[in-house]
């Protein structure tokens, strides 16, 4: 059973979240249909506590103290954070790079990179973006994404030749993102830089939608040399940092 007070406060907080501009006392009360005296006791004492803020107009936004525990809980949610240990583990393993990358604006970026010593250099750093189509992470994304999105982010996307092994038509593309389906992985064979091979595996929330992607990446002869044996731990290494944020295998 719910408290009301506490149901109230939380109503007040998604309510601000919408309202970047700021509330008065009066607009939140009449918004939420709540009585005007117990918001006006509500709205002053969150701020008082800093959890709202209040500008020269009287409205109040959303206070610096949920910063504070907003930052805490998207680090006890970070799926690269979650991931560094089993990452670590996967790179030991097969003493080749390990990559974990997460889809933004319809590109993958990369949020984590873990060197092996005798890792070959790769524009690839945590932080920077590239496309989904051409990239072993990208397409780990494209294969495991709903098909409308699937279709929705290749409509939009121009497939240029960035080497001579960079997949350009559509239908070819589409052809091998069913077989990475089936085969639970995906493989970039020096369509995004020559020389690079790369395996890569989705990641599964809770929920049972792709969350991330990770790959092994190196020389593409030593690669192919092990293909096996990385596609092994690869996929074991997806399996555990799936379960560790809530999904849960069939």
């Amino acid at each position: 059973m719910s408290v009301k007070s506490a149901e109230r406060v939380l109503r007040v907080f998604e309510l601000l979240a919408l309202h970047k501009e700021g509330l008065t006392i009066k607009e939140v009360s009449e918004l939420l249909s709540f009585p005007q005296s117990s918001t006006s006791t509500l709205v002053k004492t969150l701020f008082e506590e800093g959890y709202l803020s209040q500008d020269a107009l009287k409205k109040y936004k959303l206070g610096p103290k949920l910063i504070q525990i907003g930052t805490v809980a998207m680090e006890s949610l970070d799926i690269s954070s979650q991931g560094q240990p089993f990452l670590k583990k996967l790179m030991e393993e097969v003493q080749e790079t390990v990559f974990m990358a997460l889809l933004s604006d319809d590109e993958l970026v990369y949020v984590a990179k873990i060197d092996n010593n005798r890792s070959i250099r790769t524009t690839a750093q945590p932080g920077y973006r590239k496309p989904l189509y051409c990239t072993g992470l990208g397409k780990a994304f494209l294969a495991f994404l709903p098909g409308e999105k699937r279709s929705e982010i290749l409509d939009k996307t121009p497939l240029i030749s960035i080497t001579d092994k960079t997949i350009t038509d559509r239908k070819t593309l589409e052809k091998e993102l069913e077989r990475y389906i089936d085969a639970g992985y995906s493989i970039d064979d020096e369509e995004n830089e020559e020389g690079l091979f790369c395996l890569a595996a989705p990641v599964f929330g809770a929920d049972g939608t792709i969350q991330a992607a990770i790959s092994v990446a190196g020389p593409k002869e030593r690669m192919l040399t092990r293909k096996d044996f990385i596609i092994d731990k690869l996929l074991r290494t997806s399996k555990q940092i799936s379960e560790s944020i809530g999904h849960t295998s069939n």
